[in-house]
């Protein structure tokens, strides 16, 4: 017998297209439909970048100060962008202390970029693993300045807690080093921040291909924020493509349930009625 599958009703439709419409990303009291967020740097032109943005279907867009010069005849790969396209996440790479990252953030907001700010403090330049001390001492002056503050961090649940009683806007665990794309090498330690995580949570750094996409959205992660892994592919356009299907597929798994794992098989057709 072929079994044949019956054609998507226009109710089916509609109630998934109602759903999605519903399951929106909020942070900072803006909603977002995409729950992908890619960063701006090593693309090799300017063109592949925007190829990739576009494809990506992302509305998040980070970008370093530090790569801002403001004396420059073109100042900036902000000029590259389309600011009514895109929402302008700055970030503060390149800082070292908590100072550094505080300076960025006010002269981000001095030159009218935004107020938002994705607070990075990486003083160690082999492994540019997050200093959780600076990290922490740099959003707490910047909450209570006012900004939407989104830090990043080492997978490091007791951190994330202390992040959001302070009041940042998300928490954004790594999943493995920097441009490493060794994936989720965390993926415990993520599990359990978003258990206890009263904000959204952003899978970030390290993610490598789109399999690992969907799996950190699959264990609960809000979004995923991706730069190195789809600059660095033959084709960047067609990678930021491939994770936003792959960002779909785990958002729908972790709403649709994992099938619990079982340490024996479970035979997927009954046993009654068998010819024997």
């Amino acid at each position: 017998m072929v079994v044949v599958d019956a054609p998507v009703s226009s109710t089916q439709a509609a109630a998934t297209e109602r759903n999605a419409t519903q399951d929106l990303l909020t942070i900072g009291g803006k909603t977002f439909k995409s729950r992908l967020m890619l960063g701006t740097g090593k693309y090799r032109n300017a063109d592949e970048m925007n190829a990739a943005l576009e494809s990506s279907g992302c509305e998040i867009v980070t970008v370093a100060l530090r790569r801002v010069d403001l004396d420059a005849p073109k100042r900036s790969i902000l000029d590259e962008i389309d600011w009514n396209k895109y929402h302008i996440l700055p970030n503060t790479a390149g800082a070292r202390t908590s100072d550094e990252a505080v300076r960025t953030a006010r002269l981000a907001r001095a030159m009218g970029l935004s107020d938002w700010i994705k607070v990075e403090v990486i003083p160690d330049p082999k492994y540019l693993l997050p200093d959780p001390i600076g990290t922490f001492e740099a959003c707490r002056i910047l909450v209570d300045e006012g900004f939407i503050v989104l830090p990043y961090i080492n997978a490091d649940p007791a951190l994330a807690l202390r992040l959001q009683e302070i009041g940042t806007h998300v928490v954004m665990p790594l999943a493995s080093p920097i441009g490493s794309g060794q994936g989720m090498k965390t993926r415990e330690q993520v599990r359990i921040i978003i258990e206890q995580a009263s904000v959204p949570v952003v899978g970030d750094a390290g993610i490598g291909a789109p399999s690992e996409a969907a799996f950190a959205m699959e264990l609960g992660a809000d979004c995923c924020l991706i730069n190195t892994a789809i600059a660095r592919a033959s084709d960047p356009a067609l990678m930021a493509s491939a994770m936003k299907l792959a960002i779909e597929a785990g958002r729908s798994a972790y709403h649709a349930g994992r099938m619990p794992v079982l340490p024996y098989a479970s035979a997927s057709s009954p046993l009654e009625g068998t010819i024997r």
